[in-house]
């Protein structure tokens, strides 16, 4: 917690539990939505029950007889999207490495969030756990998906600005989701230079890595979190979950 100041940690925190209610609530109407449509084989649509929407996906899922194994939808069409390389390997690429360095940053996030919080109301962590200690052992591995996440975001813009197909296919949408994206990843650079006075950092004096710290976490919060189930992007949760049940989908 010395990276922040009380007051910053303590916004933060906040933040962080209505970001997590606002995904939590998105996630329930959605999935609420996605219920009056469950069918099934031999099922009727259900009212709006969320218990008979989660009861037919499993169903769906664990159905013989048509389609793919199971750990092969999950591990080839939607971990490595293999659907999108037979496409296009220059989209496919854009995809992976903004998928993995989002995902990658997304695990690193929770672990100093979570260890933040235990120190926070008094529990002992081992030393190599201790929030300083492990900012600077995740050090590299941040340094590393944040720059795969870079190439990602780099790819895509220069997509939309020098391919007349894909540029006259972006709608706001895309934009926003971009543009959300490109400013977390530059803001994350920003706030980690500041504090280690690298390149990223620009001379700026280090007492503002803690406002430079929080304000890149908040706005991941509330873009990469809350948003989500709000927005376009919500196709980030529904298209593995649709390629689950119907058990591939070429």
């Amino acid at each position: 917690m010395d990276y922040y100041s009380n007051i910053s940690f303590t916004v933060m925190t906040v933040i962080a539990f209505i970001a997590i209610a606002m995904f939590l609530y998105g996630m329930f109407t959605n999935i609420k939505k996605w219920s009056l449509g469950s069918t099934g084989y031999g099922l009727e649509p259900s009212n709006g029950s969320i218990i008979v929407f989660i009861k037919t996906l499993i169903t769906q899922i664990r159905k013989e007889g048509h389609g793919q194994p199971f750990l092969t939808t999950f591990v080839l069409d939607i971990l490595l999207q293999r659907r999108i390389l037979r496409r296009s390997p220059l989209r496919w690429f854009m995809h992976i490495t903004i998928f993995v360095g989002w995902m990658a940053l997304f695990v690193f996030s929770l672990m100093m969030f979570a260890v933040e919080i235990i120190e926070m109301i008094g529990i002992s962590l081992p030393h190599a756990l201790h929030p300083e200690v492990l900012r600077d052992t995740m050090s590299l591995p941040n340094d590393v998906f944040s720059y795969i996440l870079l190439v990602g975001i780099i790819i895509a813009i220069v997509r939309r600005l020098f391919i007349s197909d894909v540029r006259e296919n972006t709608i706001a949408y895309d934009s926003v989701f971009l543009g959300g994206l490109t400013i977390i990843t530059i803001t994350g650079f920003i706030s980690d230079g500041i504090r280690n006075g690298g390149f990223w950092g620009f001379g700026i004096v280090d007492s503002t890595a803690p406002p430079a710290a929080l304000f890149h976490v908040v706005i991941s919060l509330l873009f990469c979190l809350a948003y989500i189930p709000y927005s376009k992007y919500m196709h980030m949760i529904a298209a593995p979950l649709a390629l689950l049940a119907n058990k591939g989908g070429e």
